[in-house]
């Protein structure tokens, strides 16, 4: 008997479109503008309108082919896939210039990548005729068996596929994975909150943000009585997002959510990080690791290292419903033994709903609000 609902965000409440749009944007950032590799400074703006952020997205993400793989190896976080993407289009323009510059890419590639190495290579890149394609992640990543956090490591391979460096720091979260992380976060929650975000400034101002554009992917009202009748059931409930605090609290007080939950019992992925500094661990929390899920199950009172510890799967795992609308949440779901609700409203839409057959998911929803048929 199921007593408890944890809920996923992105793709089963809200839309992920917006999350997408700033990935694709802050990829597009850094590969152009003076502040980070200054490809074509000329060409970038902080201003832009839906069509120009449509093109840009479409040309990053190859019309989303590249999303769909990372979703369809495991990987859940827009913050890896942005890191993921743009490394690999930096591995792609230094190969250009390896000819010449071997000695310099191979010292840029066994330190750690920040600002000061960033411009660097900027004033390196500023000298030769490069150019992007951003086809080539879908090239560089086919047919690799590394999948969920493991696809970092790629990036290693990559680095002595192309230069035959090794010890590179690229396949784990170093300096450019957090350059990548702000760089994001300026598009996403824009200058008003970008410091409450992340506890620094824009690097570049001028961004709006679209916090204030979310989209819930059904009727506030009607997720809130979602919410309100499996709370009378006697169910309890919890949210495990990738999403940091500002973007999931904000959207959720915004839209009569947040009363509805024990904030105790809602784990973003600011509690995820702090717990991998904590643990000082090399092993990502992030989904598919099912600490997300099993922090918002016991408790953000409970010890991070208890909760790592938790054996597996759960002795009560049937008890426990998960609902997500990715392969990293399934994963999550089934190495702790609970049952799990796919939800087709991601971005793979209904096409998701083979992946879940496939993987054995307990229950298929066109929208979240089906739920409610479990429990009537």
């Amino acid at each position: 008997m199921i007593r408890t609902v944890l809920f996923d965000v992105d793709g089963v409440l809200l839309s992920e479109e917006r999350y997408f749009d700033a990935s694709g944007l802050t990829v597009w950032e850094m590969i152009h503008s003076s502040h980070y590799l200054g490809l074509a400074p000329e060409k970038f703006k902080t201003t832009l309108s839906d069509e120009e952020i449509t093109r840009i997205r479409a040309e990053v993400f190859r019309n989303d082919q590249v999303l769909r793989h990372l979703k369809s190896q495991g990987m859940n976080a827009n913050w890896d896939m942005i890191y993921l993407t743009f490394t690999c289009q930096l591995l792609h323009l230094l190969s250009q210039i390896k000819e010449k510059e071997a000695g310099k890419i191979r010292e840029w590639l066994t330190h750690e990548i920040d600002y000061e190495v960033l411009g660097d290579i900027r004033g390196i890149l500023a000298n030769y005729q490069v150019s992007t394609d951003f086809g080539v992640f879908l090239k560089d990543f086919a047919g690799r068996p590394e999948t969920k956090q493991d696809l970092l490591k790629v990036l290693d391979q990559l680095a002595f596929e192309k230069f035959g460096i090794t010890g590179t720091a690229l396949g784990r979260k170093g300096a450019l994975w957090s350059v990548c992380e702000h760089a994001s976060q300026e598009w996403y929650v824009g200058d008003q909150h970008i410091l409450a975000s992340t506890g620094k400034p824009s690097v570049q101002t001028g961004k709006k943000g679209f916090l204030e554009e979310e989209i819930p992917l059904a009727g506030p009202e009607e997720i809130a009585d979602l919410f309100s009748y499996l709370s009378e059931k006697g169910l309890n409930l919890g949210v495990g997002t990738g999403r940091p605090q500002l973007e999931t609290y904000g959207p959720f007080r915004a839209l009569g959510w947040l009363p509805l939950f024990d904030e105790n019992h809602i784990v973003t992925a600011d509690e995820v990080l702090k717990a991998e500094g904590e643990l000082g661990s090399a092993t990502p929390l992030a989904k598919p690791n099912p600490f997300t899920y099993l922090f918002a199950l016991e408790g953000k009172q409970t010890s991070v290292r208890d909760c790592v510890n938790t054996p597996l799967p759960l002795e009560n795992g049937k008890e426990v419903l998960i609902v997500g609308d990715s392969l990293a949440d399934l994963l999550a779901a089934q190495k702790m033994g609970c049952v799990f609700a796919g939800i087709l409203t991601g971005l793979s839409g209904k096409e998701a709903r083979v992946e879940f057959e496939a993987h054995g998911a307990d229950y298929i929803f066109e929208n979240v609000t089906d739920l409610k048929t479990i429990f009537m």
